[in-house]
């Protein structure tokens, strides 16, 4: 390549200090570890990497054809320093790898409370974690803040250098909860609940968004994360509890019907048992959460009498909202007894308008009935003995 072309190039190396690497500036604690750690394993992996395409590029060069002044050995076949070096090495950087990997994963664990807040700061006892409630809605954020009884969508905040406790779960499909400045991402699923631990430690506006694929409005999901100080934080939860409002049921099964780019939305109160609903998946009135379900399972079921009560979870909300063609919902009628064979007489439950046998069609109708197995081998054995 010409210097001039190399030259021409300059400018768009230039446009580069324009991008954000924030994976690599965070403004967590968290993240800052899980920086540290992607680093050093890169760099540990460079140790082989480079060396090995170093020595390509030289052998190629040393013993091309035309070299005809380095040493030619074809009966060469074994170097005992040589197989040292080219195991004890790589198993050297293994070994490293997987102590780093292990420390990490237990360190780094997202169920794990926070044992500093920064490097060089312990965590600040008189201060309670920040709990936040998260929801993946389709195709939105729901935030909670149990402790402060407000709600948002698509907007999220928290003090500096305080810990953070978020509970995680979603609506509809698996999604996927990520701030890259301020820890790895955790997987929302419904019916479930994830943990994240984390903290920020620089004040400012970083953003979060959805990293797993849930459907047409995905590109939408997201959000801004704001790092704020005390008082500026105080201010955020008094503009939250000024807008008025209370998310309950009714607002909530409004608000998790599919919807893009959904812009920032606040509650000044919020009922103290919805995200416990959410997570059961039993938002609607009269429909039996899953932990109900759970208690009874683990009991060894709710016996006959409670079956005709029992409406299966469903994962497919929309359509047994009417929103899309998709089944009724199933109920469990009765159970079918040797003294009730048709089960519990109900008007979806009807008896048989004949009762006279089927016969094939060409069958002719068996004039004698059948004999029982243990009667026609008695009679066989009594003529034998005659």
């Amino acid at each position: 390549m010409s210097r001039l072309k190399i030259l021409a190039l300059l400018p768009l190396a230039a446009a580069l200090s324009g991008c954000n690497y924030i994976v690599l500036a965070p403004a967590g604690d968290i993240a800052a570890q899980q920086r540290d750690l992607v680093i050093i394993s890169t760099v540990l992996m460079l140790l082989i990497v480079v060396p090995v395409m170093a020595l390509t590029v030289l052998f190629a060069w040393r013993y091309r054809q035309s070299n005809t002044s380095a040493r030619y050995e074809p009966d060469w076949d074994h170097s005992t320093k040589l197989e040292l070096v080219i195991w004890s090495a790589p198993l050297l950087i293994i070994v490293c790898l997987g102590a780093l990997t292990w420390m990490g994963t237990h360190l780094l664990d997202p169920y794990r409370t926070l044992g500093r807040i920064h490097a060089d700061r312990a965590i600040d006892q008189s201060k309670a974690p920040l709990e936040v409630d998260v929801v993946a809605l389709d195709w939105k954020w729901l935030f909670i803040y149990p402790d402060y009884g407000i709600a948002t969508v698509n907007d999220l905040a928290a003090p500096v250098d305080r810990p953070i406790n978020f509970r995680i779960t979603a609506s509809s499909v698996m999604n996927s909860f990520y701030i890259p400045a301020l820890a790895g991402q955790i997987y929302a699923m419904p019916g479930m609940e994830t943990k994240l631990h984390a903290v920020v430690n620089h004040a400012g506006t970083y953003k979060g968004f959805s990293a797993n694929y849930s459907g047409a409005g995905f590109s939408g999901m997201h959000f801004n994360f704001q790092g704020l100080d005390d008082k500026g934080f105080d201010a955020w939860v008094a503009q939250a509890k000024s807008a008025g409002g209370s998310l309950g049921r009714t607002e909530y099964l409004q608000l998790e019907k599919p919807s893009e780019n959904e812009p920032v939305r606040r509650w000044g109160s919020v009922d103290s048992d919805l995200y416990r609903l959410i997570l059961n998946m039993c938002v609607e009135t009269g429909k039996m959460c899953q932990s109900e379900m759970m208690a009874i399972d683990a009991k060894g079921g709710n016996g006959h009498e409670g079956l005709n009560n029992t409406l299966p979870l469903s994962y497919d909300k929309y359509a047994r909202r009417g929103t899309v063609l998709g089944p009724e919902p199933v109920f469990v009628a009765g159970t079918c007894t040797p003294d009730a064979p048709q089960g519990r007489t109900t008007s979806a439950i009807k008896a048989p308008l004949d009762t006279a046998p089927l016969v094939g069609a060409g069958l002719k109708r068996p004039t004698l009935a059948p004999l029982k197995s243990s009667s026609f081998f008695l009679g066989q054995r009594s003529k034998s003995d005659s």
